[in-house]
């Protein structure tokens, strides 16, 4: 039977060469001359520790353009709170958002249902498996789903027949 899994990952080697290139940036731009603003990764989570609020968001602001020329897509970025390390300096954790979550997944199977498709939906851990007899209701499944879920980036993988 026909199928094909609807995953969200990113690659982790392309988050660690984009936030190189932040580092490197960071170090010789003029506005942050003096400071102490460094960017840390540690698997899937980032970490921004700088001197003030506005030299964070300029921090984020690279963050985002760099993930773009390499295109890995910002909608997985997650923001948490800003922290305060002690006197003006802050930092910020920015956790990159792998897999389907159980609500995503869930939407993503009530969708296909309330299509009218004639495609079975399960959920597979972090992923979800549609299958159907024919191709071309995947196709039209996968069409769908890339119209409704734009909050978060997915992939389609192991099409298989």
């Amino acid at each position: 039977m026909p199928s094909f899994d609807i995953v969200s990952e990113v690659n982790k080697q392309e988050i660690r060469n984009a936030i190189d290139q932040v580092n490197k940036e960071v170090t010789t731009r003029f506005d942050f001359k003096g400071s102490d603003t460094r960017i840390e990764q540690i698997d899937y989570k980032i970490t921004i520790h700088t001197d003030n609020e506005f030299k964070l968001d300029q921090v984020f602001g690279i963050i985002v353009a760099k993930f773009t020329k390499r295109n890995i897509d910002t909608r997985c970025l997650d923001k948490s709170s800003v922290e305060k390390t002690g006197g003006d300096r802050v930092k910020q954790l920015i956790t990159t958002k792998v897999g389907i979550e159980a609500e995503l997944a869930k939407k993503i199977v009530r969708l296909v249902k309330d299509s009218g498709l004639k495609v079975q939906a399960s959920i597979q851990g972090e992923s979800v498996r549609i299958s159907s007899l024919k191709r071309d209701t995947l196709q039209e499944a996968i069409q769908l789903i890339k119209k409704s879920i734009t909050e978060f980036p997915v992939q389609f993988q192991n099409f298989r027949d």
